[in-house]
């Protein structure tokens, strides 16, 4: 059964997270700065609580199904953004880009991702409305997609690397200047006007955003086929994704597994696209064209529970690896130490504390006896 909402819900949701987006552009616009650990917790807090709050509206409006739906929609379309977020950093790296102005950088890549997952959508409604067979792409793309996330033969820098051909386009065929002016696209450079690097950050994060569109489209449309289901948790997801950024900082870097999480439910969803392809199976060259009785249908809420143990899994192996090599890092440090330390030292942690005091650092190991404090 196709989801049915009363008009005035879909509207008045859709102009109401508008204007929030267009206050936050305001805001950054209005006084850019690098927001602090406090402000961008709040802001997280707040777009997460928001998304929440919508599902609950959902819940009574639509029902449980719908509502679950939003969820599982939201939460896959979430874990895709933060993975977006890596490339997002390697590109303001690539480019030197102040960090004062990365917030302004962030909110256009923001703008221009919506954008392109709107067209998306509407051409991934349109398709599946007149030729249910495409479920079976839309799966072997996900499976596909998940195999390559998984085992990416090399790192985030491959997606930058896809971006070198817009950057040489666009330095062969306009005047772009060697410095950033503020957050300005145009500037002035000897009397003649001239772009700054700023345009080819924004073309490097749009055509991220485009392939990043292309992955997430059609995992979220494994979930749910409802148009305002998919572009209400693409909108919710990147919500908060510019505090986000600022939030998570260097535990990106922490987040080593968190590529196997995101296959894993890409490759979920993807088998679940091709069994409910099955199920409504009107190819004539499989099973006759009659749909597929044993296919299993995927619930939604068990769809909800992969996603959600998934990305736990990844994030909880991630801080835990992250802490042991830490801790041996520590360690090691301690063991260096001890074996440059000056004669007459009697421990590891006289050692370290006597390195420690010749290069300006705390020392890695506390005294026997001394309060860490």
């Amino acid at each position: 059964m196709d989801l049915v909402l009363p008009l005035w819900f879909e509207i008045g949701s859709l102009v109401l997270l508008s204007l929030i987006l267009l206050g936050d552009l305001l805001l950054i616009l209005k006084r850019p700065h690098i927001p602090s650990t406090r402000e961008s917790t709040l802001w997280v807090v707040f777009y997460v609580t928001l998304a929440l709050l919508f599902a609950g509206v959902m819940w009574i409006i639509a029902g449980p199904e719908y509502a679950g739906q939003f969820v599982a929609g939201w939460l896959t379309e979430y874990s895709l953004s933060i993975d977006n977020l890596f490339v997002f950093v390697l590109i303001m790296t690539q480019f030197a880009v102040p960090r004062r102005y990365q917030q302004e950088v962030l909110m256009v890549g923001i703008i221009i991702a919506l954008v392109l997952r709107g067209i998306f959508i509407m051409l991934g409604a349109a398709i599946i409305e007149q030729w249910s067979w495409v479920f079976y792409i839309f799966g072997a793309f996900l499976v596909w997609t998940a195999w390559r996330q998984a085992f990416p033969g090399g790192d985030h820098d491959s997606d930058v690397k896809q971006e070198n051909f817009v950057v040489r386009l666009l330095r062969r065929t306009i005047d772009i200047s060697d410095h950033y002016d503020g957050a300005k696209i145009r500037t002035v450079v000897d009397g003649k006007k001239m772009w700054t690097p700023m345009i080819i950050v924004f073309a490097a994060i749009g055509v991220t955003d485009l392939l990043f569109a292309i992955d997430s489209i059609p995992a979220i449309f494994g979930i749910t086929q409802s148009p305002f289901i998919v572009f209400t948790a693409n909108i919710f997801a990147l919500m908060g994704l510019r505090q986000l950024y600022f939030l998570l900082g260097d535990l990106l870097d922490r987040l080593r597994y968190l590529h196997y999480g995101i296959a894993f439910i890409l490759a979920f969803i993807g088998v679940k696209l091709v069994f409910h392809a099955m199920h409504v199976n009107e190819l004539p060259f499989i099973n006759g064209g009659e749909p597929i009785e044993w296919a299993p249908e995927i619930s939604t809420w068990m769809s909800l529970g992969v996603i959600v143990v998934a990305m736990t899994v990844a994030t909880i192996a991630s801080l835990v690896a992250s802490a042991r090599e830490k801790r041996a890092g520590t360690t090691d440090a301690a063991t260096a130490a001890a074996a440059v330390a000056p004669a007459g030292t009697e421990s590891a942690a006289e050692a370290a504390a006597v390195v420690a005091e010749e290069k300006g650092t705390p020392p890695t190991v506390d005294k026997p006896g001394t309060d860490s404090r």
